[in-house]
């Protein structure tokens, strides 16, 4: 029995030392490390900027009245379409009581003065079908009677002006009248039938009956960056993307750039303005909010490799890890071009074969090699 406790702690001391010896070779042992691989491809780079804003027509118009009244009628809403000349809303006058007085005192006093020298005419006719004036002082009283008349017509028409804005003669083009000035789309009519309105003047900006737009012409508005203004020009290329548009890109040419610019939360921005070119069969409406890509600069069928290959040191030496054999790779300097973050162009240092170490990949990771098709 004793023989058998002895035998069993033996076997027990040995299996104890061989796991023991077989874990420390094990840990001895170099861990086969795999890595990410990728690898140089062939495709188009291009750097861009971002800039946020709207769609706006170039050019918006508010239509005001030429008198102050009562909004009598409004003959158009918005979206329709007008031409130069065309009836918006007619205006009916409140007529000032100072002004409405001197009007009412003139007609009356011009009634007298007609009446007057209408009596005169009459008697000196008589008297020069009997002879007894000459023509010459009978013509006098012809024209004093013209004149009379003349001026009660005049009187008579401001007054009806002051009460209507108009006279019947006056026909279309009535002060009361308000029109459109330019051809265009009907965007906005801010005022309702019924509401007081003042007229334009130098000493007021009257009240806005309805705003016209040409609808055929128009522009976004944004802001870049001060960081980015320095690489943009006039003339560029713009790319925009519509919010309110899915899956569809418009083109726009850049025409503006502002000299001075606006801080905005902790940030200098400039605004820059650029025309769309519309297409057939979309209608884009004024105030669309829309994201331009402003293309800085473009290369075409480069060498590219993907900016996670690259590494770095001190002095800002870029290099490459390139293998050159199972696990083995060699360090290789490299010339790069243009950049859009995600992306750089190779001018020198490695080929399109090579297979580049992925940079910060940890161990345990298979070898996957990747290319990507040309543009």
């Amino acid at each position: 029995m004793r023989k058998l406790i002895i035998a069993i702690i033996t076997i027990g001391i040995i299996i104890v030392f061989g796991y023991t010896g077989l874990f420390l070779y094990q840990k001895s042992q170099t861990p086969n490390i795999e890595y990410k691989i990728d690898e140089p491809f062939t495709t188009d780079i291009i750097k861009k900027t971002v800039a946020s804003g709207a769609i706006e027509p170039r050019e918006e118009i508010e239509i005001k009245p030429t008198v102050s009244g009562i909004l009598d009628a409004i003959y158009v809403e918005p979206g329709d379409k007008v031409k130069a000349g065309d009836l918006i809303a007619r205006v009916k006058i409140i007529p000032n009581m100072s002004s409405l007085n001197n009007a009412e005192s003139r007609v009356r006093s011009a009634e007298i003065a007609f009446s007057n020298a209408k009596k005169e005419l009459n008697r000196y006719k008589g008297l020069k079908d009997q002879n007894v004036v000459s023509e010459f002082d009978y013509s006098r009283y012809v024209l004093t009677f013209e004149q009379a008349e003349e001026e009660l017509i005049a009187a008579k028409d401001n007054l009806e002006i002051i009460k209507e804005g108009a006279t019947k003669k006056m026909g279309t083009a009535s002060t009361n009248l308000v029109k459109a000035t330019i051809t265009g789309m009907v965007l906005d009519v801010p005022v309702k039938k019924g509401a007081s309105v003042i007229e334009s003047n130098n000493f007021n900006a009257g009240t806005t009956i309805a705003s016209i737009a040409e609808m055929d012409d128009l522009i976004f508005i944004g802001k870049v960056d001060e960081s980015e203004v320095g690489n943009i020009s006039r003339g560029m290329q713009i790319s925009l993307d519509i919010g309110a548009i899915k899956n569809k890109t418009f083109n726009a040419t850049l025409e503006y750039i502002s000299p001075k610019g606006v801080e905005e939360e902790g940030a200098i921005q400039f605004e820059i303005k650029a025309a769309v070119k519309l297409e057939e069969g979309f209608f884009i409406r004024a105030g669309y909010s829309a994201n331009a890509e402003i293309i800085l600069e473009k290369r075409e069928g480069v060498l590219a490799i993907n900016e996670s290959v690259l590494k770095f040191d001190e002095q800002g030496n870029i290099f490459v890890e390139k293998e050159i054999g199972e696990g083995q790779f060699e360090v290789v300097s490299v010339d790069l071009g243009l950049s859009d973050g995600v992306k750089v162009e190779v001018i020198s240092g490695v080929k399109k074969a090579d297979r580049l170490k992925i940079q910060d990949a940890g161990a345990n990771y298979k070898i996957s090699a990747r290319r990507k098709k040309s543009s």
